[in-house]
């Protein structure tokens, strides 16, 4: 690897690490002696990046700083072009134009040399199972996951029960065969999952919810493996 090249990969591994990240990890990954990361940590400092740390402790890159935009590795792009091929065929009709559209910009501005990478990529996404329709604007869903905004549902369940609540949405899943709306729900007083194609109606609330949908999602991950009905 070129040294240029093996800076701006530090520089990747610093920026989406949560935490310090060791020379050793760094060296590893890079398939590179842990003397030659400690001296390229040293230069990009000189180099007036904002790296913090020390040896044996580890180094994080501290918030302000950016790269210029696209400098993207050939593996970089293969993988956000099969991520936007998933997104294309799965997603609903927003999300699936954005993918496309997302495709389309970062074949115009990445080098000559990588957009066979775009045009012809070595990877491809299986064709999506999913042929159910949902039951509610899944734009307005995600603004309202972003504004923090309830919704109310009209919910039939896989017996035909019907019900109707009042939710928090927080995330949306989008499995192979179906899509998944995950809520706190005021009815049970917990999280629950709703698939999208069984919503009969939905009213989009002006009400937002008290808790911030960061702070819910944590929670709701320490919840997984726990399964619940609805």
């Amino acid at each position: 690897m070129r040294r240029a090249d093996r800076l701006f990969q530090i520089i990747q591994i610093l920026r989406r690490g949560r935490g310090p990240t060791t020379a050793d990890a760094m060296a590893e990954e890079l398939e590179t002696s842990k003397r030659t990361i400690y001296r390229d940590i040293a230069d990009l400092m000189a180099q007036r990046v904002p790296i913090r740390g020390e040896a044996g402790v580890g180094y994080v890159l501290e918030g302000g700083f950016d790269l210029p935009p696209l400098m993207l590795t050939a593996d970089e792009i293969e993988a956000a072009v099969l991520g936007a091929q998933w997104v294309a065929s799965r997603g609903d009709p927003a999300l699936s134009r954005a993918a496309l559209d997302l495709v389309a910009k970062i074949s115009a501005a990445v080098p000559e040399r990588l957009r066979p990478l775009i045009l012809d990529p070595s990877t491809r996404s299986a064709p999506s199972n999913w042929h159910k329709p949902d039951g509610l604007d899944m734009a307005r869903v995600r603004a309202s996951i972003h504004a923090g905004l309830k919704l109310h549902l009209h919910y039939k369940d896989e017996q035909e029960r019907e019900t109707r609540r009042t939710i928090w949405p927080i995330a949306v899943g989008y499995m192979d065969a179906v899509r998944l709306l995950v809520a706190w729900c005021e009815l049970r007083g917990d999280f629950r999952s709703f698939r999208t194609d069984r919503v009969v109606d939905a009213a989009f609330l002006d009400e937002r919810y008290p808790e911030r949908p960061a702070i819910l999602r944590a929670r709701w991950r320490k919840t997984l493996g726990k399964p619940k009905a609805a």
